[in-house]
């Protein structure tokens, strides 16, 4: 068309020339050679970028590498302080006490939280509460899950625990001290905790903050006490010795036969719900959907295609199941699965069954009566979150609203850049819109497009609205031959300098020494 186009015009051009037919014919000829000249850098350029695709595109993301951690930069975690951090001092501003609401990764996140709340007022914490009755139904609490002795241990040179708030003597009467309940602003700020929080507990001996779900601000600008919140997530909270093992022995059964990769499928009712995804199930299905909703969650107008299109809805299995195997993934891949159950049963898992037929549970890689009683509500999370740590790749496929799967992401990063594949719900939706209504032609292509510019665990900046128990880069990571010395690695001594530290503090207390005295006398 534009071809034929151009010799019209350049006709009536000509037939208005009067007579110049040498040069018309001139003119048409210059025309032809231009048209000719455009049409051969066309066919090459399509066909550079053509063979690119052919030969690049499928080999860019290369799945074989992916069980490989992501690439370094030179960075290395390391959570220890690196300017001056006195150790906590004896005397203490009153005891403070918390209650962790939510699920356990919600409740983590929140123990992290107590701990540097507890640092920032100059107190003695108590341990933590995990409300784990009103959501699991169980009554494992902070002793059922966590090694309180490694806990309180790994903690010594930042804040004084105890396991619960001692009783006092007071005019020949034994006298429990009564926590002044307060509820803390979501998100607050450390100046909450220093003027509003500090003042009660002066008044009263201890606080007790409930609920203490997100109750102070993520974003601190002060890189030590990031780092305090570092040393709590992946130091301090370590599972107690049985969900290890039992953990361990999970991972064990799944490398014995190669590489595995973790999925945590967030297809449940309560996401379903909450995200307003309906349209997918059936009358019944969504009738369960709408009442679970109406009963949980406030009142607000959900449109499934418009959530669908700016990627607010989970993936489906099948859709999980699709992105593997564009990015190269057979089905010889075995994969953990982390999940409840699945809202709408078989018929949604099996497409993705078929695509990747070897799909692993906890129950599934091991049947025996101590696994299945060992792993019911916060246990069961428990040894979840540890096979998805120690998995080779993790998938996420809901990560927006979901802490189990960010705190995840933000340990593997931190235990050593371990691949995560993040698919951008967003970016694939029109992709998987276009597949239902028939248009699947470069569908593969269009789906390594868009998780190519993913990150696969490297280090990355933190941009809104990730979460620093996401990435906790760079506060949380340091270089030995760093370009800003801010991110400089501390000395190897480090813990023997604090070990120092806090020895001195020890000795040097006048009623320490005084105890020490008693006693010497005594043994004498």
């Amino acid at each position: 068309m534009r071809r034929s186009g151009l010799h019209r015009q350049h006709g009536k051009q000509g037939a208005g020339g009067g007579g110049g037919g040498a040069k018309g014919i001139y003119a048409k000829l210059t025309i032809a050679v231009v048209v000719l000249l455009i049409c051969t850098l066309s066919l090459l350029f399509s066909a550079t970028i053509g063979g690119n695709r052919g030969s690049l595109e499928p080999s860019e993301i290369n799945a074989e590498e992916l069980w490989e951690s992501a690439k370094s930069s030179g960075w290395r975690p390391s959570s220890a302080p690196r300017s001056d951090w006195p150790p906590p001092p004896r005397e203490t501003n009153g005891y403070l006490r918390v209650r962790c609401n939510g699920g356990l990764n919600q409740q983590r996140s929140a123990i992290c939280n107590a701990v540097l709340a507890a640092r920032i007022m100059n107190a003695t914490l108590v341990l933590p509460e995990l409300d784990a009755n009103s959501f699991w139904h169980d009554e494992s609490g902070f002793q059922g899950i966590y090694d309180v002795e490694h806990f309180i241990q790994t903690l010594k040179y930042d804040v004084q625990i105890v396991e619960s708030i001692p009783e006092i003597r007071k005019n020949g009467k034994t006298k429990k001290i009564k926590g002044y309940q307060l509820r803390p602003p979501r998100d607050a700020p450390i100046e909450w905790y220093t003027t509003v929080a500090l003042k009660k507990m002066q008044e009263h001996g201890a606080i007790y903050l409930t609920p203490f779900s997100h109750r102070l601000a993520e974003e601190i600008d002060n890189p030590e006490y990031q780092r305090l919140r570092c040393r709590v997530n992946y130091h301090a909270l370590r599972f107690k010795p049985n969900i290890m093992q039992l953990s361990e022995s999970i991972v064990d059964k799944l490398r014995a036969q190669g590489h595995f990769m973790s999925i945590h499928l967030r297809f449940e009712m309560d996401m379903l719900a909450f995200a307003g995804c309906i349209d997918i199930f059936n009358l019944e299905e969504q009738s369960i959907l709408k009442k679970y909703r109406k009963e949980n969650f406030a009142e607000k107008r959900l449109v499934y295609k418009e959530r669908r299109a700016i990627g607010k809805c989970p993936l489906t299995p099948e859709e999980v199941g699709l992105i593997l195997h564009a990015m190269g993934f057979d089905n010889s891949t075995r994969i953990y699965l982390a999940a409840g159950e699945l809202f709408g049963g078989e018929r949604f898992m099996k497409p993705f069954r078929d695509l990747f037929p070897r799909l692993e549970n906890h129950s599934s890689v091991d049947s025996s009566e101590e696994l299945v009683t060992n792993t019911q509500g916060l246990l069961g999370s428990a040894v979840d979150y540890m096979v998805c740590l120690l998995s080779d790749i993790f998938m996420p496929t809901y990560d927006g609203p979901s802490n189990f799967a960010n705190n995840l992401l933000g340990h593997r990063l931190y235990y050593g850049f371990r691949t995560t594949i993040r698919p951008d719900r967003k970016a694939l939706a029109p992709i998987f819109i276009d597949r239902e209504n028939g248009r699947t032609a470069g569908f593969e292509e269009a789906v390594r497009r868009v998780m190519l510019k993913t990150n696969f665990g490297g280090p990355h900046k933190r941009v809104s609205p990730e979460s620093f128990y996401t990435n906790s880069w760079p506060e949380c990571f340091c270089q030995v031959s760093p370009k800003n010395p801010a991110d400089k690695c501390p000395p190897d001594n480090v813990l023997e300098v604090l070990d120092s530290r806090l020895e001195n503090k020890v000795t040097s207390d006048p009623e320490t020494l005084a105890e020490k005295n008693s006693t010497s006398r005594t043994e004498r």
